[in-house]
């Protein structure tokens, strides 16, 4: 009985299951019939004559036109029938989207099949397992809005228009079709369009290594764009070419051949008017709402597209980048081509991270400099440009800017072994700096010293925050270089990177388009969504950074005031070692500002620096990008300190100090003890050994020491710093005094000139900078006038009107001057006047000035 109660109740289940199934195929069917009734195939001649809803216009923020999209079904499409078209491209074409094109009946049930499972697992639509007649009726002949949607929808009425095409078409009318319409990207619509504005040639003349990369483009139009990222490009070309091989249309042979094949891409723009104002710009914002909308919305949707570009500080800034690459390749000055040929600049608002001005090349139509390449957009190496970032790590790790960095010879092991030890951009060493000095004057050194301190994973986190994507997030990839551009970022990245640091530390993402309004609803603008400015940074950090920045004074040693404008204003330059790159990037609390000079084709310049390559761009893009805008400052946020500290050693004055000077501190970071990094010190100059108490007066004077660290003094001994002495002074007998006294007879030691006797008994003024023998080096690619160093003199008491005098001709009022290097042996010494009005004179210090290598 209980076996047939089973029974019974299988077969119930398995009748159940049938009528269900048998409702199911009922329903299936019936749908069917309803999808192939209301979903209407136009006929051949609609097909090939169907209308757009009208021209894209792209317009600048003021509302003046940059471009107006043209119709791409219009008299500029020109359709080619198969018979016109390379074979290599057809194949191709079929190869990479549907390799079964001529045996299947529009679908591929194999590839639904494939599709329908990675759909299941993955709990939603990822993959459709189109074909190219599928293809055809998505982009083509379904509403652009449906067409974008990823529902099962869409998905049956593209398989019915497919299975439609094939009964009323040929095989070869739905190719020509489809290679006539797709989407290749660049606003080309159809293979003679893309063959033209990749390769300025026939579709019919492509080649089989051009082929296979234009059939490659259909699949990701923006991502695999040969002229923004020509590394992906070929990526994707070989793995077309790999698929014609799997498909035996050509052999392996043939796929490496043309894989290794040089392409040639060239502008088919010669008409005027055919180029769209800011060309890059354009091309960038169309290629966004392509990615985003369909190249069809794009292109058909009849859409008015405005921008946040400035056309006006647009054409500024294209007109200061081609006139300075003019002044480069050909200088007034009679030196030779420095053969930089490329540039680009970015122009951000740092509120809210609008684009106002983008510059991809100083001449788009220009194919020798590869000009359709949107170099702000392509990845570099940023050289020093990065520094910044890596003291903000710094920073938040309780480093301040008075922290001193020890810029001496250095070697640094990595995990593997191996030895890096990082040169300056002058290949000299300059002791012990102050981060302030450290980044104004872009020490390598000391950035290195700097990231082995943080570590590599703290300057990734800091440029991930900043909103840099390009450095990814595996520090297993960089080495200590990093801080000095070992990495890759793009021009637009970095500045909005900078632009977190003008904004107080909120970091905003750079966006193009302000809003949109269709032809179909013209009275109607929908302002585009943008990501918010999101907090990334402490503000006192964001602060401190933008202070270093745009300390004038402590940049001039190094720079001069090449990077001076009309207004406060922070900036950073960054030169890569081999000439290939260099950078000037700084802001305002109103704009930042992006520059990057050098050659698209990574070829080296000839001693192109940020200061003479990218920084005078930089600055006439500035003074044309705050016209009309007040000078503003940079106002500290709450929590920011002024301290008088010690200018050496950056603790708190100490009776002995040589010089002090004011600094800002974070809250909480500011010194807390006086400075000991100073000793003062009764010497016998002419004996060079320390006085004891009972030793004759008339022969010592006071001298103030620095203390260094042990690893410094090699370092210091090198460069010629005073060391205090080590040996004490052993007294002479009375007769041997005397023989001295009458030897030597009391006076400037140093400049034999007569002095009272008491001013030996303690020197009130000293040099404090440069060191008694300092070594100095022109470096090459900087010009003279922009090569200082800072000459400093210290006082133990009250000394009044002090004058540096560098070979006998006043420089400046101390306790601070700048001087320009000139090649030679020099005598620096200063003179004020004591509370009696006694003229004081510091002892004398030499160095010298080699010439450039």
């Amino acid at each position: 009985m209980a076996q047939w109660s089973d029974g019974k109740r299988l077969g119930r289940f398995f009748r159940e299951t049938l009528r269900a199934a048998g409702a199911g195929v009922v329903v299936l069917a019936l749908l069917c019939i309803w999808l192939w009734v209301s979903t209407d195939l136009p006929s051949p001649e609609r097909l090939r004559a169907r209308a757009a809803l009208g021209a894209t216009r792209v317009l600048d923020r003021h509302g003046r036109l940059l471009y107006s999209v043209p119709d791409p079904m219009g008299a500029q499409r020109r359709p080619i029938p198969l018979s016109q078209m390379s074979p290599a491209l057809i194949q191709a074409t079929i190869a990479a989207e549907d390799a079964s094109f001529y045996d299947n009946p529009g679908i591929d049930l194999r590839g639904i099949a494939r599709a329908i499972w990675l759909n299941l697992r993955k709990g939603q639509i990822v993959a459709g397992g189109s074909t190219i007649t599928q293809q055809l009726a998505r982009s083509f002949l379904i509403d652009p809005t449906l067409a974008q949607e990823r529902s099962l929808e869409r998905k049956a009425r593209e398989i019915v228009l497919a299975l439609k095409l094939t009964a009323v078409l040929s095989k070869d009318e739905i190719l020509e079709l489809y290679l006539n319409q797709t989407y290749y990207g660049a606003m080309s619509y159809g293979v003679e369009a893309a063959s033209q504005r990749f390769f300025g040639k026939s579709a019919r003349d492509l080649d089989l290594a051009e082929a296979a990369l234009l059939a490659g483009l259909p699949q990701a139009p923006s991502r695999y764009d040969p002229f923004a990222s020509p590394d992906a490009a070929r990526a994707r070309q070989r793995d077309v070419l790999a698929a014609m091989v799997r498909t035996g249309f050509i052999t392996p042979t043939e796929a490496e051949s043309a894989a290794d094949e040089p392409l040639h891409f060239r502008s088919n723009c010669v008409t005027p008017g055919c180029l769209p104002r800011a060309p890059h710009f354009v091309f960038f914002v169309l290629e966004q709402l392509a990615a985003e909308l369909g190249p069809d919305a794009v292109a058909r949707g009849g859409l008015t597209i405005t921008t946040t570009l400035d056309l006006g500080l647009q054409e500024a800034a294209e007109l200061a980048l081609r006139r300075h690459l003019e002044a480069l390749t050909n200088p007034r000055d009679g030196s030779p081509d420095r053969r930089a040929r490329n540039g680009a600049v970015v122009v951000l608002n740092p509120r809210d991270g609008a684009i106002l001005a983008m510059v991809g090349s100083p001449d788009f139509t220009n194919d020798a400099i590869q000009g359709q390449v949107n170099a702000a957009l392509a990845l570099r190496q940023p050289g020093s440009a990065i520094k910044p970032l890596t003291y903000a790590a710094a920073l938040e790790r309780g480093w301040t800017p008075a922290t001193t960095i020890l810029d001496i010879p250095t070697a640094f092991t990595d995990a593997h072994g191996r030895v890096y030890a990082p040169q300056n951009y002058d290949r000299a060493f300059h002791g012990p700096l102050s981060l302030r000095e450290a980044l104004a004057t872009s020490s390598n050194v000391a950035a290195v010293r700097t990231l082995d301190f943080i570590g590599i994973p703290a300057l990734l986190e800091m440029a991930s925050r900043l909103g840099i994507r390009s450095l990814g997030d595996e520090p297993g990839r960089f080495g200590l270089a990093l801080t000095l551009g070992g990495g890759e970022v793009t021009l637009l990245e970095l500045t909005g990177a900078y632009a977190a640091f003008a904004n107080g530390g909120m970091r905003v993402t750079p966006y193009a388009i302000r809003d949109i309004s269709s032809a179909s609803l013209p009275d109607t603008s929908t302002p585009r969504t943008r990501e918010a400015p999101l907090p990334a940074l402490d503000p006192q950090i964001a602060y401190l950074i933008s202070d270093m920045l745009s300390d004038r004074y402590a940049r001039m040693r190094a720079f001069g005031g090449a990077l001076d404008i009309d207004r406060p204003a922070a900036v950073k330059t960054g030169t890569t070692t081999d000439w290939r790159d260099n950078w000037t990037i700084g802001y305002t609390p109103d704009r930042a500002v992006g520059v990057w000079i050098g050659n698209a084709d990574g070829r080296r310049m000839e001693a192109v620096s940020g200061v003479t390559g990218a920084a005078p761009v930089w600055r006439q893009v500035m003074l044309a990008a705050h016209q009309g805008l007040p000078p503003r400052s940079f106002v500290p946020p709450p929590g920011i300190v002024e301290v008088t500290i010690c200018a050496e050693g950056g603790l708190l004055p100490s009776p002995v100090c040589p010089a002090t000077r004011l600094e800002r501190f974070a809250a909480g970071t500011a010194p807390q003890r006086p400075d000991d990094t100073h000793v003062m010190v009764r010497v016998d100059p002419a004996r060079e050994c320390r006085a004891p108490d009972d030793y004759p007066q008339t022969r010592t004077m006071l001298r103030i020491y620095r203390l260094l660290p042990p690893e410094a003094e090699p370092w210091a001994v090198s460069a010629g710093v005073p060391r205090p002495p080590r040996a004490v002074c052993p007294l002479l007998p009375d007769s041997a005094r005397e023989r001295r006294d009458a030897a030597h007879p009391a006076g400037n030691a140093q400049t034999g000139e007569e002095t009272n006797v008491s001013t030996w008994q303690s020197i009130p003024l000293v040099i404090t900078s440069p060191a008694h023998g300092a070594v100095f080096a022109l470096s090459p690619g900087v010009s003279i006038e922009h090569q200082r160093i800072a000459i400093t003199a210290g006082a133990i008491r009250d000394i009044e009107e002090v004058t540096v005098f560098v070979d006998s001709e006043p420089v400046a009022v101390a306790p601070r001057a700048f001087w320009q290097l000139q090649p030679g042996i020099h005598r620096v010494w200063a003179e004020g006047r004591d509370a009696s009005g006694r003229i004081v004179r510091s002892p004398v210090v030499e160095f010298e000035v080699r010439s450039a290598p």
